[in-house]
């Protein structure tokens, strides 16, 4: 009996302590934690250290929603539980099926709506997930930065996109390719990954997972040593000047030290992507083409040539198929692996680009 009266005393004063950082009756997930936040919850409380793993365990292998229901747990642990956390994760609703097969799915956060896109293929899914609400890094050509920044994601919400996907069995990959710049929510994305690969946590292969960034570079360095997963990278133009007038981030962070960076940390384990956006008449020559060969030199990459999708108030255009295919091969003879991604759930506004086309904060 005394540990489960130190056990409740305790609590009470991380209570106090936790309703401080939350509004009245709003209480905080435990979906989302790592094992460690969980040990340290343990060790607060007096519980036992393997009380963290049975918690990560009915989380995530049992995807439970209920401390009740958590049956190898003791009851007072339990109902002190329910009284201080929820399991709470954002619930999808289906926005919209393309013709394709890609679907777009909602989901409620506090801060608005997030989007995200499940795109099936034939020997494999995808599932293109959010980390923020809406984005602060401006992008001329995407209708998520259009929208301005609406909030960070925690990460029970970025993975909750993924555990309550009602194709979740399907997903082969999952991509941080939505609304938001990952790295600029940077412990919320860690987080979400060290749960989405760990044994404890869903276990999937790092190989199957790839963020996408614009090149964060305070927080490149630290994404780069904490986790092995794939990395793309928006670059868009290889000239300074013309990439700045398209991303306003070139001018924090120009993608020659960007580049520097990743080259410095390459190591033959992770794969790169460089993501780049073909514009007609703008950004589609063999200059471009060349520069950006000269720009890549020395580092081990792929290379996606991507369909422009058309942004409502935008001067841009796509560039012809043809003229992809030019562009390419100049990127091959020069031995850079390159694909045209193959554009898909246009016709949804799920597509590259186009997330949050659809009034997303006016409602479902």
């Amino acid at each position: 009996m005394h540990f489960f009266l130190h056990f409740e005393r305790t609590l009470e004063r991380k209570s106090e302590l936790w309703h401080d950082f939350f509004p009245m009756n709003v209480l905080p997930s435990l979906f989302g934690w790592t094992l460690s936040q969980l040990e340290q919850l343990c060790r607060d409380l007096n519980a036992p250290r393997y009380t963290a793993r049975q918690l990560a365990e009915w989380m995530y292998h049992k995807d439970c929603r209920s401390f009740a229901a958590m049956s190898n747990l003791p009851r007072v642990l339990r109902s002190r539980l329910e009284a201080s956390f929820t399991l709470d994760r954002p619930d999808p609703h289906l926005g919209a099926a393309s013709a394709d097969g890609t679907k777009k799915y909602l989901f409620p956060v506090p801060s608005g709506t997030v989007e995200a896109a499940y795109i099936p293929e034939d020997e494999r899914a995808t599932l293109c997930l959010s980390t923020q609400a809406g984005c602060k890094m401006g992008c001329k050509f995407c209708m998520t930065g259009r929208l301005g920044f609406q909030g960070n994601l925690e990460s029970g919400q970025i993975l909750g996109q993924y555990a309550q996907l009602p194709e979740r069995s399907r997903i082969t990959n999952l991509v941080f390719m939505g609304m938001g710049e990952p790295l600029d929510n940077m412990a919320a994305v860690l987080q979400a990954l060290e749960v989405l690969i760990s044994d404890w946590g869903y276990g999937l292969s790092h190989q199957r997972i790839c963020v996408s960034t614009v090149g964060v570079l305070p927080h490149l360095e630290e994404f780069l040593r904490k986790t092995p997963v794939r990395l793309a990278l928006s670059v868009h133009s290889p000239f300074d000047e013309e990439r700045a007038r398209l991303m306003p981030c070139q001018k924090v962070w120009p993608i020659g030290r960007v580049i520097d960076l990743l080259r410095r940390h390459e190591d033959g384990k992770r794969r790169i992507y460089v993501e780049y956006i073909v514009f007609d008449g703008l950004n589609d020559s063999p200059r471009h083409a060349r520069e950006l060969v000269r720009l890549l030199h020395g580092l081990e990459v792929r290379v996606n040539l991507i369909k422009f999708h058309n942004v409502p108030g935008t001067e841009f255009q796509a560039a012809s198929r043809k003229r992809m295919e030019e562009f390419q091969r100049v990127l091959l003879d020069k031995g850079i692996r390159t694909t045209i991604r193959k554009s898909r759930g246009e016709d949804i506004e799920a597509a590259c680009g186009l997330l949050g086309s659809r009034g997303t904060y006016a409602g479902y």
